[in-house]
């Protein structure tokens, strides 16, 4: 009977046989032959489960050690890349990349974790004014993975990236290229859960940021209150502030009444202490002061 090969930690059999210094046809030796070894190591061509022990015993190496635990796989990994998302939505990023720090990438084996830790490795990046060509070169590691339905945010998440990059160099007909490849896609999404959620969220107020910051005011407006839908409808509070912002900066832009502004600001301030986000009530504190003696009654 063959097994399966996904999972196996084959790196671990191999260490395993050098630690113990056999070759591949000493290991092999009264067991199977050197070519099967070497499909084993090399192609990850599993042998069948009585050769497989007689290889351990020989390395005395628990069988058990080479199979992935069911369930509890990468535990650590997925709390501390919890953690940082957290602290990317609110806008800790300092806190977020120390958090990233401490994972090691040669360890994340699974496909899906490592889409996920380049796209929260790519934006804490973006945000802490990292080179742009290793920020980008981040984000096309994701482009350049197999596309399947599990990839589908993440690559809506590195065109995002990659746009928020090539304005920030002040390159606007390219960012807008991509800004424009996540909308086709982004509003027929379907999440398929909280994290999703909180991921389209993010692509969807980087959007709209960047229409603000081009005076597509219209268009900035409208993504922020689809962002504030997508919040009401998935019972999500962490981007309310940000979105209630991003208008209340529209609105000054805009040049709409002080009434008006400040009302946004309100709103804002109210989702700010909801999730206790220090960041925002702090800038929502300066923009009130500005809109207070600046903007007539």
């Amino acid at each position: 009977m063959n097994i399966q090969r996904e999972g196996m930690n084959i790196k671990r059999f191999i260490k395993e046989r050098k630690k113990s210094g056999l070759s591949q046809s000493e290991l092999a030796e009264g067991i199977c032959t050197q070519a099967t070894l070497s499909r084993f190591e090399n192609n990850g061509h599993v042998p069948n489960l009585k050769i497989l022990i007689q290889l351990c015993n020989r390395l005395d190496l628990p069988l058990g050690e080479l199979f992935p635990k069911v369930g509890v796989r990468h535990t650590e990994t997925i709390e501390k890349m919890n953690e940082a998302e957290f602290f990317l939505i609110t806008s800790e990023y300092q806190k977020a990349a120390e958090l990233l720090q401490t994972l090691s990438i040669e360890a994340i084996e699974d496909a899906h974790l490592m889409l996920r830790y380049r796209y929260l490795h790519g934006f804490i990046m973006l945000f802490q004014h990292t080179s742009s060509m290793d920020t980008l070169f981040v984000f096309n590691q994701i482009l350049f993975e197999e596309e399947d339905l599990d990839s589908e945010i993440f690559r809506l998440l590195a065109y995002t990236g990659i746009g928020m990059v090539y304005f920030r160099e002040k390159e606007q007909d390219k960012a807008e290229f991509y800004f424009n490849k996540v909308l086709e896609n982004i509003y027929n999404y379907p999440t398929k859960g909280m994290e999703d959620t909180w991921r389209a969220l993010h692509i969807v107020f980087q959007c709209s940021v960047f229409y603000a910051e081009i005076d597509e005011i219209a268009i900035s407006n409208a993504l922020s209150h689809y962002a504030i839908s997508i919040c009401s409808d998935n019972h999500v509070t962490y981007y309310l502030a940000r979105a209630a912002i991003q208008l209340a900066k529209n609105a000054i832009a805009e040049k709409k009444s002080k009434k008006d502004i400040l009302e946004l600001i309100y709103d804002a301030r109210a989702y700010s202490k909801i999730n206790r986000n220090k960041i925002a009530l702090k800038e929502l504190a300066h923009m009130e002061n500005v809109v207070e003696s600046t903007f007539e009654g």
